[in-house]
């Protein structure tokens, strides 16, 4: 048993497995899983909803798909740093950070983001992408409801796993801009299936956002971006 142990400490040293980057590995290998767990548990098609909170199938079932992504991208990493690794969650983006940056930051996008979602949501292959929620096209009496969720559940839990669990929790251990690189990585294939545009510009904002969340310290610039840009899509086709 003894030469048996000492031959997997040898294989492991080999492979330069070391267990004081347990938790570093851990964080690499939650986007896989996580992002194989939402799209086989947690995506429409292949789950019935948990909670009938409002009576129109479609939007009912995308709402019930955005508490999952919550759930796994949120509750689940919170979870990790809080218990398991015993580390305060604002030092993964939940604070406030760098206020000043930030608010120069969001005073600057927020217009060119207004003016390329208003473009954008004119293109055929969004409109036929978004709202989610087909449904919304005809029958807006749940669309607070509907978008509130969609902001609260999908973009909160978006921006803290991948600008904040896999961004700050990598950081340290291969640099800041990899991990950047690492995260737009994991970011951009939750966008496959998407219209092509959307897919290469989920690589540019994942930098760009990566950039802001580390230089503000925080995921809530990059979440009033990111939740922006994904309600104003909604209501510009829509309406």
């Amino acid at each position: 048993m003894k030469q048996k142990n000492s031959s997997i400490s040898h294989f492991l040293k080999q492979i330069d497995f070391d267990w004081r980057d347990i938790h570093t590995y851990i964080i690499l290998l939650s986007a896989p899983v996580l992002l194989t767990v939402y799209r086989y548990h947690a995506y429409p098609g292949f789950f019935t909803a948990d909670f009938d909170l409002v009576s129109t199938a479609d939007q009912n079932l995308r709402i019930n798909q955005f508490i999952r992504f919550f759930v796994l991208f949120f509750v689940l990493p919170a979870v990790y740093i809080k218990f398991v690794m015993h580390k305060n969650l604002k030092d993964y983006g939940l604070g406030l950070g760098d206020i000043k940056t930030g608010t120069k930051t969001l005073l600057l996008l927020i217009p060119i983001i207004v003016i390329a979602i208003y473009f954008a949501a004119g293109m055929p292959d969004v409109r036929s992408e978004y709202p989610l929620a087909k449904s919304l096209l005809q029958d807006q009496s749940n669309l607070m409801v509907y978008e509130l969720a969609y902001v609260v559940f999908y973009y909160i839990a978006w921006e803290f796993y991948f600008r904040g669990f896999l961004l700050f929790g990598l950081k340290e251990r291969f640099g800041a801009f990899n991990a950047i690189l690492i995260q737009t990585i994991s970011s951009c294939l939750v966008h496959i299936g998407k219209p092509e545009g959307e897919i290469i510009g989920s690589i540019i904002v994942g930098i760009i956002f990566g950039l802001i969340a580390l230089r503000t310290k925080s995921i809530w610039y990059v979440f009033v971006l990111h939740a922006l840009i994904g309600v104003l899509t909604d209501l510009f086709i829509i309406f």
